[in-house]
């Protein structure tokens, strides 16, 4: 491993373990709690996009397809590089402030990482309006797997590169198709597809189906 990456790695460690440990608790936190912040999100995006038009409700639907997709390249990708964690490797670093894990759960790219920047960049695609929370969310969550000791600085950022590389990518490909399933459900006679798809725009707005009382009136 580099030199300057390791270095960097003991100094952001050395970092985290002099700061309060009231911070030093809140990282240990975040490192997991952003992962249900997201997940969250995911759910009121979808039941937003509910009531609106077609395209945009597929886009809500792929955001968490296309953060599982991201994760699963991820161990995809781990699996075939084998790189230690530097909470085992890296010489003379201080000790993690959580526990190191075991060896054979591999540490390139970071699998938060991934998750969180997939995450982030399909709810900014789903809801622009969010994206001033998700995309610091995501850079906080794969700081703090740094913070913590069990990942490279490296680790981060190809986590955030193949997790933005597979949202934007599944969301391009997978936005027209999803686009026309949305539309056949909203219009099918399954109740659950219909609820699921949500009424549209034309639903949401539909209260007054029936004509107005002496709108036929001459």
């Amino acid at each position: 491993m580099g030199t300057i990456d390791s270095d960097l790695y003991r100094d952001i460690l050395q970092f985290g373990h002099d700061t309060p440990s009231w911070f030093q608790h809140l990282m240990e936190v975040w490192t997991e709690l952003g992962l249900l912040v997201f997940a969250v999100l995911f759910v009121v995006a979808w039941w937003r996009a509910r009531r609106g038009d077609p395209r945009a409700f597929a886009v809500a639907v792929l955001a968490p397809l296309a953060t599982a997709v991201a994760y699963v390249c991820s161990e995809l990708v781990k699996s075939g590089i084998d790189e230690d964690r530097p909470c085992r490797a890296v010489s003379g670093a201080m000790a993690p402030l959580i526990d190191c894990p075991a060896y054979g759960d591999w540490s390139f790219p970071s699998n938060h990482s991934t998750i969180a920047a997939a995450a982030a960049v399909g709810l900014a695609l789903a809801w622009p309006k969010i994206g001033w929370l998700t995309i610091p969310m995501a850079f906080l969550m794969g700081f703090s797997r740094v913070f913590v000791g069990v990942h490279y600085p490296h680790d981060v950022l190809a986590g955030f590169a193949l997790g933005t590389l597979v949202a934007f990518l599944v969301v391009r490909l997978c936005t027209r198709p999803g686009t026309r399933l949305t539309e056949t459900m909203r219009g099918s006679g399954n109740g659950l597809a219909r609820w699921f798809a949500g009424p549209g725009p034309a639903g949401a707005g539909a209260s007054g189906g029936a004509p107005r009382r002496g709108a036929h009136r001459r």
